[in-house]
């Protein structure tokens, strides 16, 4: 989370924190404001072997 922090220029990793807090349903809702990088721009769709091997972490 340290690196994040940098990355995002914030000064303590405590403000970071509350990107990770934030639920999936406030993700997709900030996602769906951001315009697509050009065209062609899909979006990641993991496949199900994907989601069992992080189900399974």
């Amino acid at each position: 989370m340290a690196v994040i922090a940098l990355w995002l220029g914030h000064e303590s990793i405590e403000t970071t924190h509350a990107y990770i807090e934030a639920d999936l349903k406030t993700k997709e809702q900030a996602l769906e404001k951001v315009v697509p990088a050009g065209p062609g721009f899909r979006r990641f769709q993991p496949n199900d072997k994907l989601l069992a091997f992080l189900e399974a972490l």
